[in-house]
C-alpha cells in the first residue's frame, strides 16, 4: 500500500480542546512565559489550547460573540475545559470609562448567560473555570492613565466587588473558580510585582496564574490519552500498524 493511501485509510485524529475565553489578560497569555502558553506546553499532544482572548472586551460584548466561538457539535468537538476570565474592563469606573464599564448586576447576569449558552451546546458547568480579575495596583495604573491623558479609571475596591460577583456566579452554577483577587493579596502581601502596569500580568503574575490554574485544568484533562505513540514504540518494519487507527501497535 502506498504511503498516501495508508495515511488516508487511518481515522481522522480529533484533538480535544481547552478554550481560554477572556479579555486582554487572556489574549496576552500566549506571549513567552504567559500562563496560556504554559498550559499549551503542558498539554501538547493531549489537546489543543485555544486562545480566545479579546483585548478591551467586557462581558456585554463577550456574551454576544460566544456563540460564534463554540457551537453544538459532536461530543469530541465540545471543549473539555473552558476558562471564563473577565471583570478587569467591566469594573472600569462609569464616569471615567463609560464605554468599557458594565454595572455589577449586569456583569453577573452576563456571566450567567454565558453558562446557560455553554450548557445549551453540551458544555456542562463541570467543565467551566471562572477566573476573577486580579487586584489593581492603583498607583501604577494611575501612571498609565496619565500617559494616556485620562484620570485613574479603576479602583481596586471596585474590582473586588466584581471578583466577588464572579465567585458567586461560579458557586451558584456549580462551576469551579480561581480567586486571583484574593490570592494575590493574601496576608497583606505586596501584589504589585504580579502586575506589569498595575492591571496586566507581569512574568511573575503569569507564573502565579499558571501555578494555581493548572491543578484545576489537570483534573479535567487527566483522563485524556497521549495522542499517537511515543517514537520508540512505533513498529519499525510497518509503522502504519502503530500510526493508523487508534494508534495501538
Amino acid at each position: 500500500m502506498a504511503l498516501c493511501e495508508a495515511v488516508a485509510s487511518g481515522s481522522p485524529l480529533l484533538w480535544p480542546r481547552v478554550l481560554l475565553f477572556g479579555d486582554s489578560i487572556t489574549q496576552f497569555s500566549f506571549q513567552q512565559g504567559g500562563w496560556g502558553a504554559s498550559l499549551a506546553d503542558m498539554l501538547v499532544r493531549k489537546c489543543d489550547v485555544l486562545n480566545r482572548g479579546f483585548s478591551g472586551y467586557n462581558t456585554r460584548w463577550a456574551k454576544i460573540i460566544l456563540p460564534r466561538l463554540v457551537r453544538k457539535g459532536s461530543g469530541l468537538d465540545s471543549p473539555v475545559a473552558v476558562t471564563i476570565f473577565f471583570g478587569a474592563n467591566d469594573s472600569a469606573l462609569k464616569d471615567e470609562n463609560p464605554k468599557q464599564h458594565v454595572p455589577l448586576e449586569e456583569f453577573a447576569a452576563n456571566l450567567r448567560s454565558m453558562v446557560r449558552y455553554l450548557q445549551s451546546v453540551d458544555v456542562p458547568e463541570g467543565r467551566l473555570i471562572f477566573i476573577t480579575p486580579p487586584p489593581l495596583c492603583e498607583a501604577a495604573w494611575a501612571q498609565e492613565c496619565l500617559q494616556q491623558g485620562c484620570k485613574l479609571n479603576r479602583l481596586n475596591s471596585v474590582v473586588g466587588e466584581y471578583a466577588r460577583a464572579c465567585l458567586q456566579v461560579a458557586q451558584d452554577c456549580g462551576a469551579e473558580a480561581l480567586d486571583l483577587w484574593t490570592l494575590m493579596q493574601k496576608d497583606g502581601q505586596d501584589f504589585s510585582s504580579y502586575l506589569s502596569d498595575g492591571l496586566h500580568l507581569s512574568p511573575k503574575g503569569n507564573e502565579f496564574v499558571f501555578s494555581h490554574l493548572w491543578p484545576l485544568i489537570e483534573k479535567k484533562v487527566s483522563s485524556l490519552p497521549f495522542l499517537l505513540p511515543y517514537w520508540r514504540d512505533i513498529a519499525e518494519a510497518r509503522p502504519e500498524l502503530s500510526l493508523l487507527g487508534d494508534g495501538d501497535h
